[in-house]
């Protein structure tokens, strides 16, 4: 069981959280994107929705939103997707490019893992079973937050570190290893057809500006947009500027 929120009328726009968060890191965007039909899922073992022992991967989270988009009765879609939510978007690009009318990326990036990073995402996996989800969210909110967020936004602190909490340990463990065997998805950013926008947070870490701008300038025609004093969450670090460039790029698909 997939669980999604479905808000709205009109034009569809699905949003894709990271991990290991829920749908409710879109809620800003839920209000404010107001002049679309806004849906936010839960992936499989995060939020409200279903947590199975095993069966994660990229593919598999792509295929559970077209599930949602079935349900819906939706046959074409504006997809948002953040960090993992990206990777997802990429391969529904690969695998159901019919049912994508534009595509937003956010705080994400098209490469695979490194060995290293490989290596890291199977020792937080060791960790989050040895200890918990409390102790990944203590080894990661350090590299998700931006500075300013963390000194003058205690409520977006708080707000991260229970979506981590609640995470069930089978998700976070089977996301963890869904990203690590996740496919390099930079071979095809030459060959996109529909409209993109590139959101890159100033401060971000874990898909740094630069590294998002050259992702952005492989794709054809894409837009890039950067949210000043934002990480790697910028559509809740930084609400406003993040809906704002969204809705620009939503407007002008219209």
């Amino acid at each position: 069981m997939i669980a999604y929120d479905d808000l709205g009328h009109g034009d569809a726009l699905l949003l894709v959280h990271g991990h290991p968060f829920d749908r409710t890191m879109w809620r800003n965007q839920l209000a404010d994107l107001s002049r679309w039909k806004r849906i936010a899922l839960d992936l499989r073992g995060a939020g409200a929705s279903s947590t199975p022992a095993e069966g994660y991967s990229v593919a598999r989270y792509a295929d559970d939103v077209v599930t949602v988009l079935d349900t819906l009765g939706i046959d074409r879609a504006v997809v948002c997707g953040l960090s993992l939510g990206g990777y997802i978007l990429f391969d529904l690009l690969r695998r159901h490019a019919g049912r994508i009318r534009a595509a937003v990326f956010c705080n994400t990036k098209a490469s695979a893992d490194s060995p290293e990073a490989k290596r890291g995402r199977d020792e937080m996996a060791a960790l989050a079973e040895r200890e918990g989800v409390g102790a990944v969210g203590e080894r990661l909110l350090p590299q998700l937050l931006a500075p300013a967020t963390v000194a003058s936004q205690p409520d977006v602190v708080a707000h991260v570190k229970t979506m981590i909490g609640r995470t069930p340990l089978p998700g976070l463990v089977g996301a963890l290893r869904a990203l690590r065997d996740r496919p390099d998805s930079t071979p095809m950013l030459g060959s996109i057809g529909v409209p993109v926008l590139a959101v890159a947070g100033e401060a971000d870490k874990i898909a740094p500006v630069e590294v998002m701008q050259a992702m952005a300038g492989a794709i054809p025609g894409a837009q890039f947009a950067v949210i000043p004093a934002a990480g790697h969450l910028a559509p809740l670090e930084q609400p406003l500027a993040t809906s704002r460039v969204m809705a620009d790029f939503l407007d002008a698909l219209r």
